[in-house]
């Protein structure tokens, strides 16, 4: 099993959701909607100086669809190159 951690501008959440939706359908995730921080190349604060904002996606995928949820980021990732997608996987363990 692997944790999925999905940041990015929130101008891309349903964008995302609704890929990773179609191709894996039965997936569960929760969203943290308003998400500040600094990245790369600039920063989220919601501010009137730096107004953008990003959110969170976190899910807990069977090892058979994690390299489906690869391939969604990626696609959604060259469809909005500028906006700053990330994904991270971390290998878990299901608790009893």
């Amino acid at each position: 099993m692997y944790r999925i951690e999905i940041i990015a501008n929130k101008s891309v959440e349903e964008d995302i959701t609704d890929a990773l939706e179609q191709y894996i359908p039965d997936i569960l995730y929760s969203v943290v909607p308003l998400v500040y921080g600094r990245g790369g190349n600039d920063r989220k604060l919601g501010t009137s100086t730096w107004p953008e904002t990003n959110f969170l996606m976190v899910s807990y995928l069977e090892d058979a669809f994690l390299p489906t949820a690869k391939a969604v980021i990626k696609a959604v990732k060259e469809r909005f190159k500028g906006e700053g997608i990330k994904m991270f996987i971390i290998k878990s363990e299901e608790n009893f």
